[in-house]
């Protein structure tokens, strides 16, 4: 068994000097930011299954189904799920679409159509075919796949909402109907660009982005102070 996919990123780790001599104001931010460490995502088919239970509600709503559902299989295999009939699932909080998703990916899985353990020795464009393939599962899902659970290393998920967001306040850029902000910004964070985007998302969960202050502001207090 593969051990569970984690990043940990420490501040003389050379990819974050390698990022940072590439991209000046993604250094910056690095910089400011500091160390990260993700969380392991543990067996395949859990996470996946933990990101379809998970989809389009609260981060506490979800916690509580994907309780209840955990309550009732034992553990969150293929095999325990299909043990578990429809009426018992649906009374834990699952919708009728992420009911029939948990069924497709477990006999997907089951009858051998999708080996998840087989996923690491693909590369990231087989990876997301294979994942799309299974209803409830899209690009974005599979991206995150890549990144939190194969730990893949230069995944950019372009259509991130919060990455959109994150890189036009750091790199300050003009307000585009198409929202491509990153695409103008990503050509210099390969073969890193799942770290860049693990520093964009902090960005926001640290709450620079919505701090009103421009990243330069922030790394430099006597700026700061005449902002106030």
């Amino acid at each position: 068994m593969m051990n569970p996919i984690s990043f940990h990123l420490k501040t003389d780790d050379p990819r974050l000097a390698a990022l940072s001599a590439a991209d000046a104001r993604m250094g910056a931010l690095i910089a400011l930011i500091g160390e990260i460490q993700t969380a392991p995502q543990g067996p395949h088919f859990a996470s996946l299954a933990r990101s379809i239970i998970s989809q389009q509600i609260s981060v506490k709503a979800a916690a509580t189904i994907r309780g209840r559902v955990l309550e009732l299989a034992g553990e969150l295999t293929p095999s325990a799920l299909s043990a578990v009939n429809d009426e018992a699932l649906r009374g834990a909080g699952l919708s009728a679409s992420k009911l029939a998703y948990l069924r497709d990916l477990s006999g997907k899985v089951l009858s051998g159509e999708v080996v998840l353990e087989r996923l690491h020795e693909m590369g990231n464009a087989e990876v997301i075919q294979v994942l799309t393939s299974i209803k409830g599962i899209g690009k974005w899902t599979a991206e995150m796949f890549l990144i939190f659970g194969l730990g893949r290393e230069d995944v950019v998920s372009v259509g991130d909402a919060g990455l959109q967001r994150s890189a036009k306040w750091l790199y300050q850029l003009e307000e585009r109907a198409d929202r491509k902000y990153l695409q103008q910004v990503m050509g210099s964070w390969s073969p890193y660009g799942s770290i860049a985007s693990l520093y964009l998302w902090e960005a926001i969960n640290a709450g620079h982005v919505d701090s009103g202050h421009t990243l330069d502001q922030l790394l430099d207090p006597l700026l700061y102070k005449q902002q106030h």
